[in-house]
């Protein structure tokens, strides 16, 4: 009977222990840094802004304790075709010699593999296109991510949360 108490407790913690992911993220609202989007984030995620090239915006939110981070860079749209600005952010990724596959893909964004020998690190690209600006959402790259961390960044950025 101990024993079956035990292997209970065990499952339990286990089945909560995944779902907090989601649930821990809170609005993180990012006009005050120029980038008219909200998405989720963790309560302990910090922000920090600064300009590439004097005209693009890079916000990145960062939670080393809940392996977040996410970059956002923000600039004048090239087009208004969402389709191509999803193929060129695909050509990109794909250009990167340790690229090894597209994991999961919808019309604003994308999950991928890159492996280095027999090391598989992931990250993503999200697209969103509003006024005249293009934002583009990715992981970091100073750190390796898991599919789980990656697909909970994805996840995060995405509207409707």
């Amino acid at each position: 009977m101990p024993r079956l108490i035990a292997v209970a407790f065990l499952l339990v913690t286990l089945l909560t222990c995944g779902s907090e992911d989601a649930t821990a993220y809170r609005d993180l609202d990012l006009t005050a840094y120029n980038i008219p989007v909200t998405i989720q984030a963790p309560d302990s995620a910090q922000v920090v802004a600064g300009k590439l090239g004097g005209n693009i915006e890079d916000v990145t939110v960062r939670s080393a304790a809940d392996r977040y981070a996410v970059q956002i860079l923000a600039s004048g749209a090239r087009t208004s075709d969402m389709a191509r600005l999803k193929a060129d952010e695909l050509e990109a990724v794909r250009d990167n010699r340790y690229f090894e596959r597209i994991v999961s893909e919808e019309p604003e964004g994308f999950i991928f593999e890159n492996k280095i020998d027999t090391t598989s690190a992931y990250g993503f690209r999200y697209i969103v296109y509003r006024g005249d600006r293009e934002i583009v959402f990715q992981n970091t790259f100073d750190g390796v991510y898991t599919l789980p961390e990656v697909e909970a960044m994805y996840a995060s950025v995405k509207p409707g949360k």
